[in-house]
């Protein structure tokens, strides 16, 4: 069996929970509390997995033999016991007349499993349901699952549920092949702490955890010492919602991140104290949540950020380029908002290009993300600049720009976006991970070519050949962004085939005219089609 089929049989499980009176919301949740015990059943029947086991009494055979009321009674006293920590029993009274004694018994005294399935509790009424379940997770083929890794199979199961845009869970699932390219051209490296303090379900933290594993023959070729670091130290994540964060513990635990007694992702605002108290880091990576702050700027309240804005993108543009290490390394995913919004925004730009090198953007097409419409960017920059990485103004000299959404498809099920949409970016963007490779502009994939230019922007390709300026790859002067654009970020060049060239459209009175002539023929066709209806009643 391959991986889709098993996470498609797994997605079908979410009619059993369904047919139990679940909420579709609550798919994933419901069912990723009893599947992870099953996973580290068979990591541990694997002997992949010597660490954190569940505690006895709380492990898949004590369910898989169980069935009727008893089985469902026994899983919810499971849930209860790995949440606290410690199960209740009753001590039976030695004498008739004695009274039974109520008392806890601890079960497990660790953190990182209490913080997983803290507050856990099923919504399951039917016990036959529950046996369904576990019947169906007993005849999947985990050998076969075991060479992929059951990290990767439970990581196809959030993408898909993030697939399903009536459970809203696409906003904490960035696409697998869009994290994997921002990654490789990151090249994060052993020993370096890696941060996200928008984790989601940790996609960013694992991908840079299975590039540095892949580029040390699985750590293999690190000291225990840097191995330790790698398991408990290298990676942290911040994530506010508890359910996603429970998703994302489990999912780095199933990769073989461990992390401090909180786990690698900690339950917290970023934009609050828990973001303020997180150390320097050498590589941030993130796709902070898209929208304002609810109800103004009430989930940002950080003092210790130099520009107050409700914008929850900009305040965490702010804490990434605050929080890298000198040299330190970030690439972080924004919408178009962000590149052109005025007053705070132009000046949190603007500080931004001042304290780093903002060497690189990716202009992402539209339908990659849950939103529909929404028009996303990468921003690649360096802390401090190409000569002196402590220096903190002027660091930026200038920016490339790489035009990933005119005339491309919009993406979607039927339009997948892949890595082979990203390659010819990451050809350009070059071997360094700080963006200080040799670069010339002129790429043409995608059918530049025969991409017109936006005549309303010609200024911008003055003293550019022909061909170049049908180029999706061009360099701007940081000198050019702030006179000429001020200090907006919001660069194009390229003409999309279905927008409107307002240099080309007939004058106001002639338009009007043809919409006025438009409107009189419909009113005509109505008229005649009403009196058809009357005179055939």
């Amino acid at each position: 069996m391959t991986n889709n089929s098993i996470v498609q049989k797994l997605w079908n499980l979410c009619d059993v929970l369904r047919d139990d009176g679940i909420n579709y919301s609550d798919y994933v949740t419901e069912l990723v509390l009893l599947l992870f015990i099953k996973m580290v059943h068979e990591n541990t029947e694997a002997e992949t997995l010597d660490k954190h086991t569940l505690p006895e009494g709380c492990r898949w055979t004590d369910l898989s033999s169980k069935s009727g009321i008893n089985l469902l009674n026994d899983y919810k006293a499971i849930l209860l016991a790995l949440s606290t920590g410690k199960r209740t029993t009753v001590v039976k009274a030695e004498k008739p007349s004695g009274e039974d004694k109520v008392e806890e018994v601890i079960v497990h005294e660790d953190p990182l499993i209490s913080a997983i399935y803290a507050d856990a509790q099923t919504r399951l009424r039917e016990p036959r349901h529950l046996e369904q379940m576990i019947k169906t997770l007993d005849q999947i083929d985990w050998f076969s699952v075991q060479k992929d890794g059951l990290g990767d199979l439970y990581e196809g199961l959030l993408e898909k549920n993030a697939n399903e845009t009536k459970s809203g869970a696409g906003q904490y699932f960035t696409p697998r092949d869009l994290i994997d390219s921002i990654v490789r051209c990151i090249k994060p490296q052993a020993g370096e702490v890696v941060q996200d303090p928008a984790a989601g379900t940790a996609g960013f933290l694992i991908a840079a955890d299975q590039y540095i594993k892949d580029h040390t023959d699985d750590l293999y070729n690190l000291s225990d010492k840097d191995k330790n670091f790698q398991k408990n130290k290298a990676f942290i994540g911040v994530e506010l919602v508890p359910s996603t964060r429970r998703l994302a513990l489990m999912n780095c635990l199933l990769h073989g991140m461990e992390g401090d007694d909180e786990g690698v992702v900690h339950l917290g605002n970023a934009l609050g104290q828990v973001g303020a108290s997180l150390a320097k880091a050498d590589v941030i990576l993130a796709n902070p949540p898209f929208g304002t702050s609810k109800g103004g700027d009430a989930s940002i309240t950080r003092d210790d950020l130099t520009y107050d804005t409700s914008n929850k993108q900009l305040a965490f543009l702010q804490h990434i380029y605050r929080n890298l290490k000198p040299g330190g390394r970030a690439a972080v995913v924004l919408p178009d908002n962000v590149l052109f919004e005025a007053g705070r925004g132009a000046e949190i730009r603007r500080d931004l290009m001042n304290k780093c090198n903002l060497h690189t953007i990716l202009r992402l097409p539209t339908g990659i993300f849950y939103a529909a419409g929404v028009k996303t960017n990468v921003l690649f920059f360096t802390k401090g600049s190409t000569t002196d990485k402590l220096q903190d103004k002027n660091c930026t000299q200038n920016v490339w720009v790489y035009d990933l959404r005119t005339n491309m498809p919009n993406f979607g099920k039927r339009t997948p976006f892949g890595e082979q949409h990203l390659k010819p970016f990451e050809d350009v963007f070059g071997d360094k991970a700080d963006g200080t490779t040799k670069r010339a502009e002129g790429e043409y994939s995608f059918g530049a070519e025969q991409i017109s230019v936006d005549k309303t922007k010609v200024a911008e390709n003055q003293g550019v050949d022909d061909k170049l300026v049908h180029s999706r790859w061009r360099c701007f002067a940081r000198d050019w962004i702030a006179n000429t654009k001020g200090d907006s970020l919001d660069i194009s060049w390229l003409k999309d085939k279905d927008s409107v060239d307002a240099s080309d459209l007939p004058e106001p009175d002639v338009l009007a005219k043809e919409a006025k002539d438009e409107l009189t023929a419909a009113l005509g066709e109505l008229a005649e089609l009403l009196a058809a209806l009357q005179g055939a009643n």
